[in-house]
């Protein structure tokens, strides 16, 4: 997954703001440091709100203009994000993601959408393939 960032130049240095999420933005007195603030800004921004009811828009497919860059979101963050946006978009509880899937456990269906703990195996990968086909795992890396 990927978003935009605009970049933009001022007297003191650098600053950039994220086009698809409202408030994500970073500074830095130069382009290197621009570059990985843009990363932790993102990855920090998408982190934030784990327990959260919201639901952050995807990256835009193209953005035209002056001045603007990609930037990858962490593959722990943007798997337990499309999980979590695929589950509230359905209208079902963690509880109930977990049983469809067949998960005993709520732990371990919170587990998947905690960016700290994300990491599935290729099995519980399917299982959650089958009960949500309409999850974008093509968006994750």
């Amino acid at each position: 997954m990927h978003y935009h960032f605009r970049i933009h130049t001022d007297k003191t240095g650098y600053w950039a703001e994220c086009i698809e999420l409202k408030g994500c933005m970073t500074q830095a007195d130069s382009k290197e440091e621009l570059e990985a603030n843009i990363h932790e800004a993102l990855n920090l921004y998408l982190n934030d709100n784990e327990d959260s009811k919201s639901i952050f828009p995807l990256p835009k497919k193209k953005v035209s203009g002056r001045n603007i860059v990609l930037a990858a979101v962490d593959p722990k963050i943007a798997f337990s994000q499309i999980l979590r946006m695929t589950r509230l978009k359905r209208g079902l509880s963690q509880k109930q993601a977990a049983s469809l899937i067949g998960m005993k456990n709520l732990y371990s269906y919170q587990r998947l959408e905690s960016p700290k703990s994300a990491n599935p195996a290729l099995s519980t990968i399917a299982r959650i393939k089958q009960v949500f086909p309409e999850l974008a795992l093509d968006l994750v890396v």
